[in-house]
């Protein structure tokens, strides 16, 4: 939340996206939430946030998805909108495993936030870095803390951690 604020406040980003996908082709499914309960725990997350947006574009799309298929549909569905991507600097490492990803760069370019330990050096044109709070909160950090039955306050919007503990998630 506070790197889409960021992003959103002090950039020329008008909104901030949070696109669910149902599967990520980096990730094994079985590790995942279903991704209702994801879309749940972001709209319940950015609830209050007039510049930010949950999608579930991707429920709708085949399945792994691919980011360059997403922001093509989306760009159709909305063609008033210019989408970015918004990244951390980790993610840079392997961008070129990504579909398409040339395509990804130059029509619609990367906004990209810096992680812990992630080296900058990815020039393009069509990359932005954006200074911003250096992170080192991991949802696996966040997921173990909730099995343990420690505390994450101030680490989750507490409405996110109600609909967690209240459907048992995690645990």
């Amino acid at each position: 939340m506070i790197i889409a604020n960021v992003m959103q406040d002090q950039t020329d980003l008008d909104e901030v996206w949070f696109v669910v996908s149902p599967q990520n082709p980096f990730k094994a499914r079985k590790t995942l939430l279903h991704e209702f309960d994801r879309l749940k725990m972001v709209e319940l997350a950015i609830a209050d946030h007039f510049f930010f947006k949950a999608s579930d574009v991707e429920f709708h799309m085949p399945k792994p998805s691919y980011t360059i298929d997403t922001l093509t549909l989306l760009s159709e569905k909305f063609p008033g909108h210019e989408f970015r991507l918004i990244v951390g600097c980790d993610n840079l490492q392997h961008f070129h495993k990504w579909k398409n990803h040339e395509q990804i760069l130059e029509h619609f370019g990367l906004y990209v936030y810096p992680r812990p330990g992630a080296d900058p050096t990815f020039e393009h044109p069509n990359v932005r870095f954006v200074s911003a709070p250096i992170m080192d909160i991991s949802a696996t950090f966040v997921r173990s803390a909730l099995q343990a039955g420690k505390s994450v306050k101030y680490l989750l919007p507490e409405k996110v951690e109600g609909y967690i503990r209240d459907k048992k998630l995690y645990i």
